[in-house]
């Protein structure tokens, strides 16, 4: 696959610009590949890491060791695919690299970690399927999206940001009637000793708030690593130092909160697997994979894929764990889900309309050019709207 060669040969503006074209035009699939795979990991990380904490385990000390299992596992692999980008780590991609390991890492993982300890995977999940809402919402201050209110894309946008907000909120202070399902009977034993034991389902309300308190972090970060992607393309590289500097700032934080050697223990049981699944699959390569992908697509793209995640859990979460499910999350869910795809439908109406816009121009510079008919590689005018010339496959 090319996701890796994409991370590593980012680097000049131009061939970003053609390879946008070729992924717009369904030439080029590996980010569609990427984001799905990012959501099955995802959701064995939500699963893996309820076990965990219902065991004992303090988030805290459970985030921490995540990044710094992710920072070495990213490390080699920054090292082999882009020690030939060239690349210029100055003063301000630190500096934003630090901003993402902030928002993108510690305090989005702390808050979801901890409204996961307080709900339930299914819940978590079908809350963070408000990010698209969130980070369109967050997006429009620094212009790299519009609302465009009198355009029915705009007006899609803003109704579906409305169903999310209606239908988190449904979920949050609404639990309604018990939904009867058929039992599973592939029940993991030592998942129903574990949720059985935790004592993290008591305030569902306090989960959902933190939850989408997570998403505004996780939309943040967002923004700050579309900035960041023009100027410094190599996404191994930028994960990798984030994941240090998040492993430190949570090992801080971890050690504030959890001070006791015996918190920090691991043994050959669901704390150590969680450890190692969550800081390779949850930190690393989805990490790495969505800033790949951000790079190439743009946040919008890449946040649209939350609702193949609260599908995967929830199957995973009746089978496994024995998760019940209620009313108010059902509709909530269903709410939040709509709400999402009409917010991703005006978005990508407004790029078929952009992408229209720029066949026009491209075939006005071929008139003026005097090479009509002949094929020609695409033309960017504007390269600081590279976010919104990016298709969905």
């Amino acid at each position: 696959m090319s996701m890796s060669m994409g991370g590593g040969s980012g680097g000049g503006g131009d061939h970003d610009h053609i390879d946008h074209d070729d992924g717009s035009r369904g030439g080029d699939r590996s980010p569609t590949v990427a984001m799905v795979a990012v959501q099955v990991g995802f959701a064995g990380l939500n699963v893996v890491s309820k076990l965990a904490m219902d065991s004992g385990m303090s988030p805290y000390v459970l985030i921490a060791y995540r990044n710094l299992v992710a920072t070495l596992f990213l490390a080699p692999l920054a090292f082999f695919l882009e020690r030939k980008t060239r690349m210029e780590l100055t003063g301000k991609v630190l500096f934003q690299i630090f901003l993402c390991s902030i928002f993108g890492a510690t305090m989005n993982q702390i808050l979801y970690f901890e409204g996961l300890k307080y709900s339930t995977p299914t819940i978590a999940c079908a809350l963070g399927n408000t990010l698209p809402a969130i980070t369109f919402i967050m997006a429009v201050p620094f212009r790299m999206e519009t609302v465009g209110i009198k355009s029915l894309a705009g007006q899609a946008k803003v109704a579906g940001t409305v169903l999310c907000v209606g239908g988190s909120m449904l979920m949050t202070f609404y639990k309604g009637s018990l939904i009867k399902l058929w039992p599973s009977h592939i029940h993991w034993r030592y998942a129903e000793n574990a949720t059985a034991g935790g004592g993290g389902s008591g305030n569902m309300a306090l989960g959902a708030v933190l939850v989408i308190a997570s998403c505004f972090a996780w939309s943040i970060w967002f923004i700050i690593q579309t900035k960041m992607s023009k100027s410094f393309a190599s996404p191994y590289t930028s994960t990798a130092i984030m994941s240090l500097m998040a492993g430190l700032q949570c090992s801080v934080i971890g050690v504030g909160v959890e001070w006791r050697l015996s918190a920090w223990a691991l043994g050959w049981d669901i704390r150590l697997a969680a450890v190692l699944y969550i800081g390779i699959i949850g930190s690393g390569l989805a990490f790495a994979l969505m800033s790949w992908c951000i790079q190439k697509r743009g946040p919008l793209y890449v946040s649209m894929f939350s609702p193949l995640l609260l599908v995967i859990v929830a199957i995973l979460g009746w089978a496994i764990l024995d998760e019940k499910l209620y009313v108010g999350s059902a509709v909530g869910s269903a709410l939040i889900v709509g709400g999402l795809y009409m917010v991703l439908w005006g978005k990508g109406r407004e790029m078929k309309k952009m992408m229209n816009l720029d066949d026009k121009i491209v075939e006005v510079v071929q008139q003026e050019r005097g090479v009509v008919g002949s094929p020609t590689l695409p033309i960017y005018l504007n390269s600081s709207n590279q976010e919104d010339q990016c298709g969905q496959p």
